[in-house]
C-alpha cells in the first residue's frame, strides 16, 4: 500500500515537472524574439541615426555639386581631372579591385568583408563624378556607403557573423532611404536584392526602423523625398490591363539592353585599357565628346532633371533613352562613381514617354510604369519595387503598377545590373537553381 502511494506521489511529480518543462519551452522562443526586438530596435535606432546623419550630408553635397554643373557647363572638362582623382584615390588605398556594390551583397551572401576604406572612397568620388555632370546616380553610392557604416558599427559593437550580416542591410536601408525618401521601399530592397526567391526575413524589424529612422533625418536636414505627380489615371480595365502587360513587357527587353550595354561597356574598357589611368582618360575623352555633339546637356548628370521634363510633358528626343544608356556606360565603365540606379529610372521614364507619344496614353502614368519597370527589370525586386511605385507616385495607379511590374520581372530573366547577385529559385518554376545574373 505504501508502494503504491510513493509511486502515485512520484507519477504525480513527473507529471508536473513535464508541465512545466513544456510551458518552459513554449515560452522560450517568446522570450527569444522579445530579446532579439529589444536588441536589434536599439542597433537599428543606432545605425538609423549615424547612418542618416552621414548619408544626409552626402546627400546635400551631392545637391549642391549636381547644382554648381547644372548652372556651370564648362565643368565637363574636368573630367579627365576629375577621374584622375578617383583612380588615385583608389590606389591610395589600395581598393582598385573594389567591387563596390557588389563587395556588399557578397559580405551578406558569404563571410566577404567590407573594407574600411569602402564608405570614405565611393563618399569622395561619388562627389568628383557628379561636379563634372557624370550620368552616374546615388543609390548605388547609398548602398556601399550605407553597408560600409552598417558593417562598422557591427564591428564596433562585436555583434557575430551573422548579426553584422544584418547591420550591414541596416545601413543599406538606412543610406538609401535618406538620400532617395522611400523608407518602406528601402526597407525592403536591402533584404531582397541579394538573393532573388529568398527574403531575409530576419532583418525585417532592423531595416525598416533604420530606413524610417534615415528618412526622418534626412527630412529634418533638407532633404525632400523624390514624389512625381502623374497626373490623369483612365479608369483600370481590359485597355488598362493590356497596356499595362505591353508596357511590362517592352520594359523588361529596355532593361536587358540596359544591362547588356553597361556590362559591355566596362568589358570593353577593360579589354583594351587595362591601365586604370588610361582608362578613366580615355572615358573622360569620349564623354566630353558626346557632350559637345549633344550639346543640350540632356543626358549629362544622373538623369532627374530629364525624368522631371518628362513628367512636366515638355520635348524630349525619342531616342533620347538609348543616349542615355551609352552616357552612363561611357562614364561608368570608365571608372566614374555613383551608381546605375537614377538613370535606370531615367532611361525607364524617357522610354515611357516615347510609348505614350505612340499609343496616346497619359505621359505621366507611361512614365511612371516606365521608371518601375525598369528599376524591376535590372534589380531583380519585384516587392521593393512596388513600394516604390507607391511611395514615387502614390496609390491611384496601383493595378496598372503591380501587373506591369510582375511582367517586367518575370520577362526580363536572369539579367541585372549587379555580378554577385544570386537567382536562389527560378523566376518559372518551383524550382531550386542558385545561379547569378547574366552578364
Amino acid at each position: 500500500m505504501t508502494g503504491a502511494i510513493v509511486r502515485s506521489w512520484c507519477n504525480q511529480k513527473e507529471t508536473e515537472v513535464g508541465k512545466m518543462s513544456k510551458i518552459q519551452s513554449a515560452a522560450a522562443p517568446l522570450l527569444d524574439n522579445v530579446r532579439y526586438f529589444v536588441k536589434w530596435t536599439l542597433i537599428s535606432a543606432l545605425i538609423g541615426i549615424v547612418v542618416g546623419l552621414i548619408g544626409s550630408v552626402f546627400g546635400q553635397i551631392v545637391v549642391q555639386v549636381t547644382n554648381i554643373w547644372q548652372n556651370n557647363h564648362w565643368t565637363v572638362f574636368f573630367m579627365p581631372v576629375s577621374g584622375v582623382v578617383i583612380v588615385w584615390l583608389y590606389r591610395v588605398f589600395h581598393e582598385e579591385k573594389n567591387k563596390g556594390t557588389d563587395l556588399v551583397l557578397n559580405s551578406i551572401s558569404s563571410n566577404e568583408e567590407i573594407t574600411p576604406a569602402t564608405g570614405l572612397l565611393i563618399f569622395i568620388s561619388t562627389i568628383c563624378s557628379h561636379i563634372v555632370s557624370a550620368s552616374v546616380g546615388r543609390e548605388g553610392a547609398a548602398l556601399q556607403l550605407g553597408g560600409a557604416l552598417g558593417s562598422l558599427v557591427g564591428k564596433m559593437l562585436q555583434l557575430d557573423e551573422k548579426d553584422k550580416k544584418i547591420a550591414i542591410m541596416c545601413g543599406m536601408s538606412a543610406c538609401f532611404s535618406a538620400l532617395f525618401g522611400t523608407p518602406l521601399a528601402a526597407g525592403i530592397f536591402s533584404m531582397e536584392v541579394v538573393g532573388i526567391g529568398i527574403m531575409y526575413y530576419a532583418a525585417l524589424v532592423p531595416c525598416l526602423f533604420a530606413s524610417f529612422i534615415g528618412a526622418a533625418i534626412s527630412g529634418k536636414m533638407g532633404l525632400v523625398p523624390e514624389h512625381f505627380a502623374i497626373g490623369t489615371v483612365p479608369e483600370f480595365g481590359i485597355t488598362g490591363a493590356g497596356l499595362s502587360v505591353l508596357l511590362g513587357a517592352l520594359c523588361a527587353a529596355v532593361g536587358i539592353l540596359l544591362c547588356l550595354v553597361l556590362h559591355q561597356g566596362g568589358t570593353l574598357y577593360r579589354r583594351y585599357l587595362p591601365n586604370l589611368y588610361w582608362r578613366i582618360l580615355a572615358g573622360s575623352g569620349i564623354y566630353i565628346v558626346l557632350t559637345l555633339i549633344f550639346s543640350s546637356r540632356y543626358y549629362n548628370g544622373g538623369g532627374l532633371h530629364l525624368i522631371e521634363r518628362c513628367f512636366e510633358g515638355e520635348s524630349v528626343p525619342y531616342y533620347a533613352f538609348l543616349l542615355k544608356m551609352v552616357f552612363t556606360a561611357v562614364a561608368i565603365g570608365a571608372g566614374f562613381k555613383g551608381g546605375e540606379i537614377v538613370p535606370t529610372l531615367c532611361v525607364g521614364a524617357l522610354f515611357g514617354y516615347v510609348v505614350s507619344s505612340v499609343l496616346h496614353v497619359p505621359v505621366g502614368l507611361c512614365s511612371a510604369i516606365g521608371m518601375v519597370c525598369l528599376f524591376v527589370s535590372v534589380t531583380n525586386c519585384p516587392i521593393s519595387t512596388v513600394f516604390m511605385a507607391f511611395e514615387l507616385f502614390g496609390f491611384e495607379a496601383m493595378p496598372y503598377f503591380a501587373l506591369s511590374i510582375a511582367v517586367s520581372f518575370t520577362l526580363s530573366g536572369y539579367y541585372g545590373l549587379y555580378h554577385s547577385q544570386r537567382f536562389i529559385y527560378s523566376k518559372i518554376k518551383m524550382e531550386y537553381i542558385n545561379r547569378i545574373s547574366n552578364e
